[in-house]
């Protein structure tokens, strides 16, 4: 047995030296609960300086807990909107139906707010900043693993060494790819596509309300943003994954001129806004599903893990669950990560992967693919503004059938 001189900081319950690769809602909450627990987290992050936007995500339930246990309530609150009604409308800008987030706020006791991604993550990582190592403009090119750590050559730095390596790098993970294998065989395509940009200056503008309108096989919405922004966000059906690969602007502006040209409502007017749009995210609608989500020393969090898909709602959410169960699992386990990674995701497996198969059932929502689809989609609407079975319906949607265990982090 080796002498506790010679034994790895793991083995002794001491301060252990974590690499997280991804510096948006997953990896940030990590290194905040790491740090919390005495440990030397290091950010990893490609882009060469911190993303704030992208789409309006909503947030709630054991996430929004999270949030609180970590004070950063107060900033989500000012950076988020509480959006008053979702409006279907038709070619000729009618409304077919229009529902109120009056019951969302009932289920969750008031805990339900709407806000950019970024938002949210600038939120989280502002957390951490002050006192985490953050590498920008940087990845992870080759990883070498033995009983004494984790050795990590970058693109462009040098070599470093840590205890453990955590791939908190979203739906396309790099270090899921180094350690695990490649992207197709984790990934499951929910047989649709997503884009979304902003603009500025665009009218109409409707306050507090997310306006959709639906072709068969697609769908766009918009949304008021600060500061005479409006987001956009579209849904498109797509049989099988695209070739071009994520962001690819060309791509996208063709399928969203295909899709939505002549189909009326404002989206000619849209379209033609975004042939000057140059910062558009556009890609597959898909989820992650891994038989283990660790490799000796290397684990993964978030959409990295597990990703249940943008349409979902509660990715976001669930990212930043799992990294306060990774953190207080090794807390608990004093530090063997063996025993936390097993722990970790035998208490959250069988709750993610339900929120998986719902969000497969629940895609078909947003673009229904008749005429009838959409009919059928707004008349369901248009019930739920009954009271009684908006809080059935709202109820189940947003329940968590998960209890945050206590840590002892705070």
């Amino acid at each position: 047995m080796p002498s506790p001189i010679t034994m790895a900081p793991w083995q002794t319950g001491g301060r252990m030296k974590v690499a997280i690769c991804g510096a948006g809602i997953a990896g940030p909450t990590l290194a905040y609960w790491l740090q919390r627990t005495g440990h030397e987290p290091t950010l990893i992050e490609e882009a060469p300086r911190f993303r704030g936007g992208g789409y309006i995500l909503d947030f709630w339930g054991i996430g929004y807990r999270v949030a609180e246990l970590m004070g950063i309530e107060p900033q989500i609150l000012e950076a988020g909107y509480h959006v008053r009604t979702v409006r279907a409308v038709d070619r000729d800008g009618r409304t077919r139906a229009a529902l109120g987030t009056d019951a969302f706020r009932r289920s969750t006791q008031g805990k339900f707010i709407s806000l950019p991604r970024g938002e949210l993550a600038a939120a989280i990582y502002g957390a951490v900043e002050a006192g985490v190592e953050t590498i920008f403009g940087d990845s992870i090119a080759a990883i070498r693993q033995d009983e004494q750590g984790v050795r990590i050559a970058f693109t462009h730095g040098s070599e470093r060494e840590f205890d453990l390596l955590m791939g908190a790098d979203g739906l396309h993970s790099n270090v899921r790819r180094l350690a695990f294998g490649p992207e197709e065989n984790f990934s499951k395509h929910l047989g649709y596509k997503v884009a979304a940009f902003e603009l500025e200056g665009y009218r109409p503008r409707n306050e507090r309300e997310y306006v959709l309108f639906n072709t068969p096989g697609g769908q766009v919405g918009r949304f008021s943003l600060r500061g005479d922004r409006t987001l956009f966000l579209f849904v498109v059906r797509a049989g099988v994954p695209h070739r071009e690969g994520p962001g690819d602007l060309a791509a996208c502006k063709a399928l969203l001129n295909r899709t939505f040209a002549d189909t009326g409502w404002e989206c000619s007017r849209i379209l033609t806004a975004m042939q000057g749009v140059n910062d558009v995210y556009f890609d597959d609608v898909s989820q992650i599903r891994m038989g283990r989500w660790s490799n000796e020393r290397v684990a993964l969090i978030g959409d990295a893990a597990a990703c249940v898909s943008l349409l979902a709602g509660e990715g976001a959410g669930l990212a930043m669950t799992e990294a306060y169960v990774l953190a207080g699992e090794l807390k608990r386990a004093n530090n063997d990560y063996r025993e936390a990674f097993r722990n970790y995701e035998i208490r959250l497996r069988a709750f993610v992967e339900g929120k998986q198969r719902s969000a497969e059932t629940f895609a078909s929502f947003f673009a229904p693919k008749s005429q009838f689809g959409i009919w059928a989609r707004n008349t369901a609407i248009q019930a739920m503004t009954i009271g009684a079975v908006a809080d059935l319906l709202v109820g189940r949607s947003l329940r968590d059938d998960f209890d945050l265990p206590n840590y002892d982090m705070q």
